[in-house]
């Protein structure tokens, strides 16, 4: 995994270092917390792999890969999403948030039946 430094806020000798990981189970924390939503899954790829970040200093972009529930109003929920990731990660983390790019990647029913585009 990729790591990446940030320097103390001048209180210590030293800095602060964030492997990738740490960042991405926050947005796997934020996700959660939105009801409807679930970060894409497949038996083959962890929830990991669908979210990509990008660190530009102290500052990040996130892409993160849902599924919606059929009943959803999926405007209103990539919103929500956005939202929490970026409170999530810079109440958690030093890091500022840039974009949260959502991408909608399928819509399940209640039966559990998935609808992919």
């Amino acid at each position: 995994m990729k790591s990446t430094k940030l320097i103390s806020n001048g209180e210590g000798n030293g800095k602060v270092v964030y492997n990738s990981g740490v960042i991405k189970g926050i947005v796997v924390l934020a996700v959660s917390e939105v009801q409807g939503v679930a970060i894409k899954t497949n038996g083959k790829k962890d929830k990991l792999d669908y979210i990509k970040i990008e660190f530009n200093g102290n500052v990040v972009s996130v892409d993160v890969t849902i599924d919606v529930i059929y009943t959803s109003n999926i405007p209103d929920l990539a919103f929500e999403v956005q939202e929490s990731v970026k409170h999530n990660v810079e109440a958690m983390s030093k890091y500022k948030v840039s974009a949260v790019n959502v991408h909608v990647d399928s819509v399940y029913f209640q039966d559990g039946v998935t609808d992919q585009q």
